[in-house]
């Protein structure tokens, strides 16, 4: 499972600023990688795992702007279509499951 965060935060102010900042660097913390400037994504192993993501982000969301978070299967993720420029970019295949010995 994926989630992903798209946010649309205010900069006008210094103050706004900073927060916005500190909400990026926390999903970066959080161990999210930025899709784009204001769109970040993770793997999450399961249903519980998203949702407790979610529940942690709740936790830390700045006073103003919009967060939108959104879950997604592997095959899902599979299917997303990128580009870079004009030429398409190749899929990204979904982390492989971690072998403990």
């Amino acid at each position: 499972m994926w989630i992903l965060v798209m946010f649309d935060l205010p900069v006008g102010t210094r103050e706004e600023s900073r927060a916005a900042t500190k909400f990026r660097e926390y999903l970066l913390d959080e161990g999210f990688e930025m899709s784009q400037f204001s769109i970040y994504v993770r793997f999450c192993s399961g249903k519980e795992q998203y949702e407790a993501y979610v529940r942690r982000i709740e936790r830390n969301l700045p006073d103003k702007g919009d967060i939108h978070i959104l879950g997604f299967t592997d095959r899902q993720y599979e299917n997303i279509i990128r580009f870079n420029g004009q030429s398409r970019r190749r899929q990204r295949k979904n982390p492989g499951q971690l072998a403990l010995f």
